[in-house]
């Protein structure tokens, strides 16, 4: 129970990589909030299988992208748990497209979820990890950041290379407060909506397609993620900021190398 007495806050938890992480931080003793944008039966799924397993959640909404939403949640948590020791900014959207395909519209959506909600979020946990001395924030970013060589992911990669960026920056600005600010980087992960979009048949074929470009040959898992950000989130990474991990499983397609 390396998160006794915690409390942590992780966006876009209702399913997928941020359902994972929820779990494995209520199963480490946090008290978890599982916040979500429009899918509360699956949040409050999420909530009664944390709590089947004899953890502690709850299921806040909020959509992350609105302007004075992340002050509105964060006063929540407060006032239902005490505190806020641990951020995970999972929240985010996908547009896919690239130069010639621009569409202004989609990518000010994307820029308002993936990066104004992160960081105004992360201003107004700090706001309460600060008087603590004591705090992670662990940004969701993606290898797509770093150049793989994936059509269609420009202007997303854009908006996570920002994420990246904004760790670093908030890492040096909190580490005086205790606080450590990190980003994980998934590759290639499989969680419901990647299959939902698909049928059986593509799916399989872009599985093999995705595993073979991994050196460990395989395709990830949302608990692949969680296992990270639990370490991120305890005490014995304390010493451990402004860093990107990345979690790929040892991808291959990179665009080019600085």
């Amino acid at each position: 129970m390396a998160l006794h007495s915690r409390v942590a806050l992780v966006t876009g938890a209702s399913r997928g990589i941020g359902r994972a992480i929820a779990a494995r931080l209520a199963r480490e003793g946090a008290a978890v909030v599982v916040n979500y944008r429009s899918s509360r039966t699956q949040a409050e799924t999420v909530v009664g299988e944390i709590q089947a397993a004899g953890g502690s959640a709850l299921a806040i909404q909020a959509d992350v992208g609105e302007p004075g939403a992340a002050a509105a949640l964060v006063e929540e948590v407060e006032r239902r748990l005490g505190a806020l020791d641990i951020l995970v900014n999972n929240a985010a959207i996908i547009h896919r497209g690239d130069l010639e395909a621009l569409d202004p519209a989609a990518l000010e959506q994307m820029w308002r979820v993936n990066v104004t909600g992160l960081a105004a979020l992360s201003r107004e946990a700090a706001r309460l990890m600060k008087p603590r001395r004591w705090g992670r924030i662990i940004n969701l970013a993606s290898i797509a950041a770093h150049g793989t060589a994936l059509p269609g992911t420009t202007f997303y990669a854009a908006t996570k290379a920002a994420v990246i960026a904004l760790t670093r920056r908030f890492a040096m600005e909190l580490g005086p407060y205790g606080i450590t600010v990190n980003a994980i980087a998934p590759g290639f992960i499989l969680t419901d909506m990647v299959a939902a979009e698909r049928t059986p048949e593509e799916l399989q074929a872009l599985l093999a397609r995705m595993a073979e470009r991994a050196m460990v040959r395989r395709i990830g898992r949302p608990e692949d993620i969680a296992a990270v950000a639990a370490f991120l989130a305890g005490e014995e990474s304390g010493f451990l900021t402004a860093q990107t991990i990345t979690v790929d499983g040892g991808r291959m397609d990179y665009i080019g190398h600085s």
